[in-house]
């Protein structure tokens, strides 16, 4: 029945993709996950979760118990991979805590333990392993910063060839980042701050780029519209947890908004219908004032770049993967 099942996939248009998912464990990541797991034609290979946006263990713990409460049994990690990469710049701890919240939900916790083990190797060499074992090309969705495959590649340069192509949420080609610490000019965007050298690593390999930085993201903000649509359909578990999710994240800072960065990430890898994109050539600044700056330049190597995003498409696929999660 199986082989039936995924033969049918084929002929439908839906061959099955091996996708490696590399996340940094904050709510948008966890829902990502999520997401990631309900696509019938995403066969999950493995997960990695490094410490940047929200903390290693409790990212990693809540993980484990969505892979366990969400997964389907024939196309889920066998197990979470924990990064032991660490930050050149800390994001604020004040942003990092919702994975401890997200961990404690009780829809993930009805069930005690989770059962997904850690995996035995850390993230970078976990990815290098699943890369290296796959029958097919791997998509890499990454939405948080690149240490964990700049590492990989250090470790073993040959995964490049059997890398489709990576998707990336980071960086923003229009100067207006949101970093806004010390010594820095305010162009880079906070995921390629965190490890600005692992941006040019990756930059100088020859992998394909998707690259959805903060000019497409911000075209997707979190709205008191988009809260009480998810709390209208919290019969159905996964948007039940959605809005949950959610409802950790508020922004008190003036001028400041959460957008649904790396959510929009997750389904561009799989759905580019949902969004405009162009290719240019491009490139990194990996030290001084402005490291982690992405900028056009003539000089640079060819990546795609998302422009525009059909915004109500886009919340209309979340509903719709989420909803698969009922079965």
């Amino acid at each position: 029945m199986k082989t039936l099942y995924h033969f049918s996939k084929i002929l439908g248009g839906f061959a099955m993709q091996n996708v490696y998912f590399n996340h940094d464990g904050n709510v948008d990541d966890l829902v990502s996950l999520l997401l990631l797991l309900q696509m019938p034609n995403v066969n999950l290979l493995g997960v990695g979760v490094i410490d940047a946006d929200g903390y290693v263990d409790p990212a990693s713990s809540a993980s484990r118990k969505i892979v366990d409460r969400f997964g389907h049994p024939d196309r889920k990690p066998a197990a979470i991979a924990k990064s032991n990469s660490r930050a050149a710049h800390q994001f604020p701890k004040e942003w990092r805590l919702s994975a401890f919240s997200f961990d404690d939900f009780p829809i993930l916790n009805e069930h005690g333990q989770p059962e997904t083990p850690l995996a035995q190797l850390p993230a970078h060499l976990d990815m290098v392993e699943k890369i290296n074992q796959s029958d097919q090309k791997v998509k890499l969705v990454m939405t948080g910063p690149l240490t964990d495959l700049a590492r990989a590649l250090q470790a073993d340069p040959t995964i490049v060839n059997n890398i489709d192509a990576l998707y990336w949420m980071g960086g923003a080609m229009n100067s207006q980042g949101n970093v806004a610490e010390p010594g820095q000019d305010g162009t880079m965007e906070w995921n390629a701050y965190w490890d600005a050298e692992a941006v040019k690593t990756v930059w100088d390999s020859p992998i394909n780029i998707t690259m959805v930085g903060l000019d497409s993201t911000d075209q997707v903000p979190l709205t008191r519209e988009l809260r009480s649509r998810w709390a209208r359909q919290r019969k159905h578990p996964a948007l039940d947890l959605i809005g949950q999710g959610y409802s950790l994240v508020h922004s008190f800072e003036a001028n400041s908004t959460y957008y649904l960065w790396d959510v929009l990430t997750t389904l561009v890898s799989n759905y580019p219908d949902l969004v405009d994109s162009i290719n240019v050539k491009s490139d990194v600044i990996s030290t001084g004032a402005a490291q982690g700056r992405t900028f056009i330049t003539d000089q640079g190597r060819d990546i795609t770049f998302v422009t525009n995003v059909h915004a109500e498409q886009f919340f209309d696929k979340i509903d719709e993967l989420a909803k698969l999660a009922d079965h």
